[in-house]
């Protein structure tokens, strides 16, 4: 179960903003966070607590194709990405770096900026604690939850070579 504060956006948000350009000769997740949102957001860092959430309405994560943006999202505390769409690049960088993302038209309109949400990965639960609001996203396949739950693609897969060799 997840929970914390949400920080929402609005429609194309792209990677740019999320991690800006000057930024990308970064590959520490640590030091790549220290810089999400600070062209949209400056204030970001100062309200973000481990385990809140982000919110944004349509095609969050457009534009460039870099794993950067992700990876900075999920080290600045976030624990999961809920909008009405993602672009089909930054989602599938995103799982594959552990960060889950949820698509849920319906809390997203329910959600405000500030209002702490509960959202359940395995059944696609999530209720917005605040106004005593709850929603339905699908839940992952299987193999995505493993993918997530391990930490992203690489260690689910040494996960899997390790237990294959025993």
């Amino acid at each position: 179960m997840l929970k914390g504060k949400v920080h929402k956006y609005g429609a194309d948000v792209n990677t740019d903003v999320i991690i800006p350009a000057r930024y990308l000769n970064i590959y520490d997740a640590v030091e790549l966070a220290k810089h999400c949102m600070e062209d949209i957001d400056e204030d970001f860092l100062k309200r973000v607590a481990p385990g809140d959430i982000m919110m944004a309405t349509t095609n969050f994560g457009c534009g460039s194709s870099r794993e950067h943006a992700p990876m900075a999202i999920k080290a600045a505390g976030i624990s999961c990405v809920i909008a009405k769409s993602f672009a089909r690049i930054f989602f599938r960088n995103s799982i594959n770096i552990g960060l889950p993302l949820l698509e849920c038209e319906g809390a997203v309109d329910n959600t405000e900026t500030g209002d702490i949400m509960e959202v359940d990965l395995s059944s696609g639960e999530i209720k917005n604690v605040t106004k005593g609001l709850t929603f339905t996203a699908s839940p992952y396949p299987d193999f995505m939850t493993e993918i997530i739950s391990s930490g992203g693609l690489i260690e689910y897969t040494k996960k899997r070579l390790t237990s294959e060799r025993v």
